[in-house]
């Protein structure tokens, strides 16, 4: 079954963006957010949480038997 990815958004009282990226390892969430945050404007900081040190999880093609 394929892992839920989640994308958060936080608008407080000034107008600031906060956007939470969940279900998704490695520098990956960085990428399927960069349209969005172009579209925002500059990106004041940026805080990693621990999925994104994760490696990203690689899928292997195994060939079993004799073909």
């Amino acid at each position: 079954m394929a892992k839920r990815r989640e994308i958060q958004f936080k608008i407080d009282d000034e107008g600031n963006v906060s956007i939470e990226v969940k279900g998704v390892s490695g520098p990956e969430c960085e990428r399927i957010t960069r349209e969005i945050e172009e579209a925002l404007g500059m990106v004041a900081s940026r805080d990693r949480t621990s999925e994104f040190y994760i490696a990203a999880e690689a899928t292997e093609a195994v060939k079993l038997g004799d073909d």
